[in-house]
């Protein structure tokens, strides 16, 4: 519509016919005004920046650049074959870390991630280590980190599991006070475990240069799993409370399946957080699409260790 249809002049007989009638002249008039303004939308700009100052336009922040491996070397080994029965049963294979073996050039898996932390890792590290040793002292600080309990913790599960026992048939008092309130926390998930393929034994890939000890291989709810025991005196309810953990889980479960010793495969990750109070520990479970993407991150940080090298 026109604006002249949308402006209707006054009734002749209302009381205020002269003032409104001006008014609606008016704003006829300015309605349907032909002039046109002198200025133009570059004037405009120039006046606005005068008073206001110049526009400063938003930049659409960039996207982080996701990072590939230069070259994305296959997680499992495609002459093996993956397990999808119940292993015979044997004792769980243990192979002994022996530096004297070729081995003293070859990095392992927890001295590359130690050497390739971000800054922001480093940072939260350093700051860790001052509470720590405001709380202990030096002395107390340097015997925490020689993980004694961590130590004692894993001899005991290895003393259940090679057992064939459950904790429950346990008399707690058999194991060092230190680790019962760590065993207690786990002692549900152990009823879970079954079929040990290997505790505390060596994996080495041969193609790219590296080892650890993984702390266990069996099956968790039937599921063929590299398993890693953790302690902690704080809850680690999510997976991402576990900072660097699953990394390492696919780097160890990514050199069993490279390495001749083993004659399975290993698709699945658990990492089991267990807590010194006794209370349920939280076991993370890492499917073959998660193991997958924490493998191509294990490449990336070997390789920025290899460059530093």
């Amino acid at each position: 519509f026109s604006a002249c249809h949308c402006l209707r002049a006054p009734k002749r007989n209302s009381p205020y016919s002269t003032v409104d009638t001006e008014r609606y002249s008016y704003l006829v008039k300015s309605v349907m005004s032909s002039r046109i303004s002198s200025q133009t939308p570059e004037t405009l700009q120039a006046e606005d920046e005068h008073v206001y100052g110049p526009v400063v336009k938003a930049q659409t922040p960039a996207r982080p650049e996701t990072r590939v491996p230069k070259i994305l070397h296959p997680f499992l080994n495609c002459q093996e074959t993956l397990e999808t029965e119940e292993p015979e049963s044997g004792p769980p294979v243990r192979i002994v870390l022996n530096r004297g073996q070729g081995r003293s050039l070859v990095p392992s898996v927890t001295r590359i991630l130690q050497q390739t932390l971000s800054p922001d890792q480093i940072f939260y590290l350093e700051r860790w280590k001052k509470k720590m040793i405001a709380e202990l002292g030096e002395e107390g600080f340097k015997e925490y980190s020689q993980f004694r309990q961590g130590k004692l913790f894993h001899s005991a599960l290895e003393d259940v599991l090679m057992s064939h026992a459950t904790w429950k048939d346990r008399n707690p008092s058999e194991y060092p006070p230190e680790v019962q309130g760590y065993m207690q926390s786990v002692s549900d998930i152990l009823e879970d475990i079954r079929a040990v393929r290997a505790i505390e034994s060596t994996v080495q890939h041969e193609t790219l240069n590296y080892l650890g000890v993984v702390d266990c291989v069996a099956r968790y709810r039937g599921v063929l799993c590299v398993i890693d025991w953790k302690t902690s005196d704080k809850p680690k309810p999510f997976l991402s409370n576990t900072y660097d953990n699953p990394i390492q889980v696919a780097a160890y479960a990514g050199a069993l399946n490279s390495d001749a010793n083993y004659k399975y495969q290993v698709e699945n990750g658990l990492i089991v957080v267990a807590y010194k109070d006794g209370s349920p520990a939280h076991a993370h479970q890492l499917n073959s699409e998660l193991m997958l993407e924490y493998w191509k991150t294990w490449l990336l940080r070997l390789e920025e260790f290899t460059e530093q090298r």
